[in-house]
């Protein structure tokens, strides 16, 4: 149990880095922009994609250089973290 305290506090403060919490407040961020624009407007079938859907689409494709940067800094100084979805899933 001691161990897996110290793993959980370990991933936590790996998660406190701008390198992986960026990442996942742009998925944030794209998601309430998505749902802002739909409590607003509705679902609205447009020609052209609005500047929400231009947004949404930057912020998805900006993600992927941060989590590349991300693993290559951080999977060699924290090997474990990368199983822990397999031991938190039981797989």
């Amino acid at each position: 149990m001691a161990a897996m305290t110290a793993y959980l506090s370990s991933l936590l403060a790996l998660g406190k880095r701008p390198s992986a919490f960026v990442p996942i407040a742009m998925s944030v961020a794209a998601l309430l922009m998505v749902l802002a624009s739909i409590a607003v407007s509705g679902v609205v079938r447009e020609t052209d994609e609005g500047a929400v859907a231009h947004l949404w689409q930057i912020l998805m494709a900006g993600q992927l250089p941060l989590l590349a940067f991300f693993l290559v800094k951080w999977l060699p100084r924290a090997p474990k973290a990368a199983i822990a979805p397999v031991y938190i899933l039981g797989l």
